[in-house]
């Protein structure tokens, strides 16, 4: 059957780091200049990141500027341009500068993070190092933290933030304590582009297509006519009746609240109904920088640059989603053919300005981002336990807000010999979901049932239908500030003390009601579409109840706050062999709420308080046995902190998996020690090949697990006695001249990019061990976690390989990139059932970048194809040869074209 007819047949049944000051705050190791090596000297410093630029010489290493100092005079990095970042770094770093990022042609941040050793991107962003979940990356922004507008998550989906407008990454794996303890895989370390040297103005565009998209057969719905925009009209405005009890105290449960009054106002045409679009609109996109900079007498400069963009985004999946109650999964309990269209809008901006008077520097960086999902999902299925002869048909509309707003202040100053480097730093992160209407149509298919060949709705009466509705709300702040004070006391010692803070604070509701009518509800009103099922009348006519199914814990506060004191201490004990080490005490107060929203308060258990202090030591030695060999061995302690979303006793509904998630009150923190030896030889400019062995002890890691609650599966968190995970690294770069090919190749080379890395993990589970989780019979791990099972998140093979041609005179690259990641553990199996997997597979890419000189103007073309193979997505259970797809569908690929210009 073609997807086009299996589409129509489902409507008509009826989704600073930075280089820690350490990082560099070394003096490479004395190399003697040869006469053709222009010799350069950096000023870093401690916590912000570093701005990576291009320079003129595309083969030559991009200037890194890190604010902070550690040194009287700042620390000074003297060495060749053509030695690479990563090599006099003293931690185990990975740099992506705007180059790099611009070579994979990924729209987005955590795209391009794909690329580098041992990451992983899984879902909507979220990116994995070294097989790691979320929970164990930290991501930054300039060097301070950024809270996250998903109520699953605490870490923020790195696919927020554009391409465009970052202007490096950096990735640490190896702990230093001016971080954050929260440190288990590696952190993030984002930075946007700093103050243009010259002005300039950029616009750009872009068209592209889904081979399982773009001109075939959706599902949408009208919601308002600013929905392009990303930006609701008002529409989902919630209606005064409803908004008059929520702010009222009073529970509909308890009689005095009109509830078919607020049950009239919820349901229209423009919400529920969903239509089909048998020509879904192409992707497009369109961007505009710019920036300048004046002098202002002196030393003084002020520089602005300002970014925005505008992304419009469809994707449909057909996808096959099941369960099983069964222990060997031989028989499927819920079997939906589902299919599920999502019109995503980014809009995003970017103001920057920055004042450099000397040798000191002030930064102001302001950053907007709206990211909305428009969903629609249809699907048709079975139930065997409750119906295994009838057929359901479920539909299903959403409207997901989430914005983030971040403002920070970074001051680089110089004072006799001491350098001072302070920062300071506000965020906002929001998301809305209001309006996520779920309906459920009954078909008894019986010969001697009148009605047996038509779906019908009894709303919640007898289990022929059901309709409910839900309201949820994110709002975050988060202040963060810190200082870091170096002194240089030699070339061979160097000091640096900081102190840093943060202030986290998260309110979430969550609203649930359910529709419900009475025994003796018309068969033929039954019949009715979903706005005429639920109109005025119909309310009022038949006595139809609103229930409020979440009137027990709908609201939860959560904080976290942090203190931190540290020193660290870069000591070169000859030009070869350096030492960075360093300790950090730590302190944080985290805690989650009910709060009492009725004037007759509930008790509640669901609350969590934690209130723990580390020491957290690290260090890592450097020995460059040989001309352009060393050998790096660190060790570190650290710690990985519950997330909100996985504290919060709620349940939410993730549109990506199409699942439940449920917090736990009774998580703890979890503690992690951390050993790496790593091998780097840089035989060339720009070329290096690398071997590093990785261990991991993790005490009480955080796993996730899933459970069964009428027939609908939910996941949950839990702690894990202990796991170990080791693993192996390697990572090469090379590039070939191609001048003996010809003229036409005198200035071309080829690009050979790869990585691999292998991590195995286990989970050490014994009979005796407990198991705390809230609300939930089982108290002995065994109950829920496998002996031997591997860590949730960790493939064992992750390869990246990039094999591409580029012109060193002038913009011209011709990349293929082939990524590929095993099968990995998404959450523990129900009930002691096989774990729930994914399969990622191999996918490849190419992308083509070709510049133009149009009118004395720069003039950019790209083109993009991505999952040339079809890869599809797969996330199942097997058992022999019994196999149960949670989620399976196509792909697609994409083939996309833009254009930039310079002006």
């Amino acid at each position: 059957m073609s997807k086009s007819w299996k589409l129509t047949g489902l409507l008509l049944a009826s989704s600073a780091l930075v280089m820690p000051a350490a990082a560099l705050a070394q003096t490479a190791p004395s190399m003697p200049p040869s006469d053709n090596v222009q010799r350069e000297e950096t000023v870093v410093s401690d916590q912000a990141t570093p701005d990576v630029q291009q320079v003129d010489d595309q083969n030559a290493q991009p200037d890194i500027s890190i604010p902070g100092a550690m040194t009287g005079q700042g620390i000074v990095v003297t060495g060749e341009r053509r030695r690479n970042i990563e090599q006099v770094a003293t931690q185990v770093v990975s740099v992506l500068s705007s180059a790099d990022i611009a070579r994979t042609g990924e729209g987005d941040i955590a795209g391009a993070l794909g690329r580098v050793p041992g990451l992983s991107v899984v879902g909507n962003g979220f990116v994995y190092v070294r097989g790691l979940g979320d929970r164990y990356s930290l991501a930054l922004l300039n060097g301070s933290p950024l809270p996250s507008p998903e109520p699953l998550k605490r870490v923020v989906p790195l696919d927020l933030f554009p391409a465009s407008i970052i202007a490096s990454s950096l990735v640490q794996k190896s702990y230093s304590v001016n971080f954050p303890g929260e440190f288990g895989g590696g952190v993030i370390n984002l930075t946007t582009k700093a103050v243009p040297e010259e002005s300039f103005l950029t616009l750009g565009g872009g068209i592209g297509i889904d081979s399982e998209t773009t001109n075939q057969l959706g599902y949408t719905y009208y919601g308002s006519k600013t929905d392009w925009t990303g930006f609701d009209n008002g529409n989902r405005d919630i209606p005064p009746a409803l908004a008059d009890y929520l702010s009222s105290g009073q529970r509909l449960s308890q009689g005095t609240v009109d509830g078919q009054a607020i049950a009239s106002q919820l349901v229209t045409g423009r919400n529920v109904i969903v239509q089909r679009n048998s020509h879904l609109p192409p992707n497009v996109s369109a961007s505009i920088t710019g920036g300048t900079s004046f002098e202002l007498g002196g030393d003084t400069r002020l520089g602005i640059i300002a970014s925005a963009s505008y992304g419009n985004k469809w994707r449909t999946r057909d996808a096959l989603q099941q369960t099983s109650n069964a222990a060997d999964l031989s028989s499927t309990e819920l079997n939906f053919q589902r299919v599920i269209t999502d019109d995503r809008i980014v809009v995003n901006g970017l103001l920057g300005l920055g004042l450099e008077m000397g040798d000191n520097k002030i930064r102001l960086t302001n950053l907007y981002i709206r990211d909305t999902l428009k969903q629609a999902r249809l699907g048709v299925g079975q139930r065997q336990t409750t119906s295994p002869t009838a057929t359901l048909m479920q539909q299903d509309t959403a409207w997901y807000e989430r914005q983030l707003i971040d403002s920070q202040v970074t001051g680089e100053f110089n004072f006799k010999g001491v350098s001072i480097d302070v920062r300071g730093g506000y965020a906002n992160s929001q998301r809305e979901a209001p309006n996520e209407f779920s309906f459920e149509y009954y078909r008894s298919n019986s010969p001697t049932d009148p009605l047996g060949q038509y779906f019908i709705n009894r709303l919640n009466n007898g289990q022929n239908g059901s309709a409910t509705v839900s309201y949820s709300d994110l709002n975050e702040n988060l202040w963060s500030a810190g200082s870091d004070i170096g002194y240089r006391f030699s070339d061979l010692l160097a000091v640096t003390i900081g102190y840093a803070y943060s202030d986290t604070q998260r309110r979430t509701e969550v609203r649930e009601f359910q529709f419900t009518a009475p025994s003796d509800f018309p068969i033929g009103v039954s019949l009715f579409r979903p706005d005429l099922l639920l109109e005025p009348a119909v309310i009022d006519a038949f006595n139809v109840a609103l229930i409020d199914t979440n009137e027990a814990n709908p609201v939860f506060l959560s904080k976290l706050r942090t203190n931190a004191g540290y020193g660290q201490v870069d000591l070169q004990f000859t030009p070869a062999l350096s030492l960075n080490a360093g300790v950090r005490y730590e302190s944080a107060n985290q805690s989650v709420t009910p709060v009492q929203v009725f004037d007759t308060p509930t008790a509640s258990l669901a609350g969590t308080k934690i209130d723990r202090a580390y020491w957290l030591p690290a260090a890592t030695v450097t020995w460059e046995f040989a001309p352009k060999m060393q050998l790096r061995l660190s060790g570190s302690k650290t710690i990985a902190r519950p997330q909100f979303r996985e504290l919060v006793f709620q349940t939410f509904f993730d549109p990506e998996s199409n699942r439940q998630y449920q917090g736990n009150p009774l998580l703890t923190d979890s503690q992690l020690y951390n050993a790496e030896a790593r091998y780097e030889y840089y035989f060339a400019r720009d070329q290096h090949i690398s071997l590093a062995g990785f261990y991991k002890r993790l005490d009480n890691p955080i796993e996730t697990y899933s459970t069964f609650s009428d027939n609908t599966v939910i996941t949950s968190f839990a702690n894990a006695p202990r796991a170990n995970l080791y693993g192996v690294e390697l990572e090469v770069q090379k590039y070939v001249p191609l001048e003996t090919l010809g003229t036409a190749f005198a200035a071309r080379r080829l690009v050979l990019i790869g990585n691999y890395t292998y991590t195995k993990s286990k989970l050490l589970v014994r009979d005796t061990d407990p198991l705390a989780i809230f609300a939930f019979s089982a108290n002995k791990a065994t109950d829920v976690f496998r002996d031997g099972a591997p860590l949730t998140g960790q493939s064992d093979h992750i390869a990246n390989i990039q094999i591409g041609l580029e012109d060193e005179d002038r913009l011209s690259q011709q990349t293929f990139l082939i990524n590929y990641a095993s099968p990995r553990v998404t959450s523990r199996g129900a009930s002691l059932q096989p774990d729930i997997q994914e399969k990622p597979g191999l996918t490849l890419d190419l992308v083509a970048r070709q510049g133009f000189d149009v009118l004395g103007r720069e003039l950019e073309i790209k083109f993009e194809a991505r999952n040339i193979t079809g890869q599809k997505y797969q996330e199942y259970q097997q058992s022999g040869d019994n196999i149960i797809y949670f989620n399976r569908y196509k792909l697609g690929t994409t083939v996309s074209l833009s254009a930039s210009i310079k002006l």
